[in-house]
C-alpha cells in the first residue's frame, strides 16, 4: 500500500531480458535502507527488490506487468519515481494507493501557469476507469487532484515542489504515463454497475 507522495527518484543503469521477463537494476540515494523481497512503487508500479549491490537494487517485471504498463518504453538513463510502502500508523498525506496500474495514458498538453504547471491526459475510458472533478488519481506514481475531467481526460496541476522532484518535469506531448484510478471509486463503480 502507497500513498502517491513520492520520496525519491531513481536512475536505471541496466536493462536484462530472460524469456519474458524484464530485470531492472536502478540506483537511488535510499540503496543502503532497501532489502530484498521489498516492495516499491517505480512510477506507480509495485515491485519487488530481488537483488542488491552496494550501490544499486534489481526489480523483475512480468509479461503482464510490462503489457499494461510503460516499463516496455524505460530505457537506461530513465528517471523513475519511487515510493516505499507505507508504514502502518503513518500520516495517509496523498491518497490510497495500491501500486496496481489499470492502465497507460498519454500527455496531451502541458501548459506553463505563471509558476505551475497544467499536464493534460487521455486514457481508455470504460467502466471502472473513471475520474471526477476534484478527486484522487495517481499518474506515475503521484498522488494528484483531477482538474477538468471529462470521458476519457482529465488534466492536473503541478505546483514546482513535485514538479521539480518527480519525473513530471520529463513529460512532453506523447509522454506514456501510467494510470491508477482511485481505488474507492472503482468498488463504487464495480457496485453500481451490479445494482444496474
Amino acid at each position: 500500500m502507497f500513498t502517491g507522495i513520492i520520496e525519491t527518484a531513481a536512475t536505471i543503469t541496466h536493462i536484462e531480458k530472460e524469456n519474458d521477463n524484464i530485470h531492472y537494476t536502478l540506483t537511488c540515494p535510499i540503496v543502503a535502507e532497501l532489502k530484498i523481497d521489498q516492495s516499491l512503487s517505480h512510477d506507480g508500479v509495485c515491485l519487488t527488490v530481488v537483488a542488491l549491490q552496494p550501490d544499486s537494487y534489481t526489480v523483475t517485471a512480468i509479461k503482464e506487468t510490462l503489457e499494461k504498463t510503460n516499463l516496455k518504453e524505460w530505457t537506461v538513463g530513465t528517471k523513475v519515481n519511487l515510493e516505499r510502502a507505507m508504514k502502518l500508523g503513518d500520516r495517509l498525506d496523498g491518497h490510497i494507493v495500491q501500486g496496481h496500474v489499470d492502465q497507460t495514458g498519454v500527455c496531451t498538453a502541458v501548459e506553463e501557469a505563471g509558476g505551475s504547471w497544467y499536464f493534460t491526459f487521455t486514457y481508455d475510458a470504460g467502466p471502472s476507469n473513471i475520474t471526477i472533478e476534484k478527486g484522487s488519481i495517481t499518474v506515475n506514481g503521484v498522488s494528484l487532484t483531477v482538474v477538468n475531467s471529462k470521458a476519457n481526460e482529465f488534466s492536473v496541476a503541478i505546483i514546482p515542489y513535485t514538479y521539480e522532484h518527480t519525473n513530471f518535469n520529463t513529460f512532453k506531448v506523447g509522454t506514456t504515463i501510467n494510470l491508477e484510478f482511485d481505488v474507492v471509486g472503482k468498488y463504487v463503480a464495480r457496485l453500481h454497475a451490479l445494482r444496474s
